[in-house]
């Protein structure tokens, strides 16, 4: 029996135990850069803190980022709909999941916030979810070198 080969020479066929199929070394496949760990959760710094009824002051807390059903609950909450402002609190207490020693802080704690701390927090949460992210793409005005720069701060809450 004969076989030919892919140019179309004739190839002497023998025993598989004799002769092996030959092993076909395949290209290494080039490894692409390891993609970016997904965030979902970002910590901050109020500027002045939740002071809670005992006296102890909360700073630093967690965000997640916000889903759809998020933003449409507070369509429905009747506090909302009766002063549409209340928006803000109710959204914020979905989406903040820990400040300080509290880790479900919820609406309640946002009404009694700082007007300085709400405002910071609106801004903290537009910025990881209506841009995705918190850092941007910058030119070094002085030697024109691109380089990013994280809108959420250096050190936790600064901004």
């Amino acid at each position: 029996m004969r076989r030919r080969t892919l140019n179309g020479a004739p190839a002497a066929v023998q025993d598989a135990a004799e002769d092996p199929e030959p092993e076909v070394a395949a290209a290494p496949i080039p490894r692409a850069a390891a993609p970016e760990r997904f965030r979902t959760d970002y910590e901050f710094e109020l500027p002045r803190g939740y002071l809670d009824p005992a006296g102890v002051l909360h700073r630093h807390g967690t965000m997640r980022l916000a889903t759809a059903r998020d933003e449409l609950m507070p369509l429905v909450d009747l506090r909302v709909k009766n002063n549409p402002a209340y928006l803000t609190v109710v959204l914020l207490g979905s989406v903040v999941t820990r400040l300080g020693a509290l880790t479900d802080p919820g609406g309640a704690v946002m009404e009694e916030l700082f007007a300085s701390d709400l405002a910071f927090l609106q801004d903290f949460y537009r910025r990881i979810n209506a841009e995705g992210h918190t850092r941007a793409a910058v030119t070094c005005p002085a030697c024109e070198s691109p380089f990013e720069v994280d809108l959420a701060g250096g050190r936790l809450g600064e901004s």
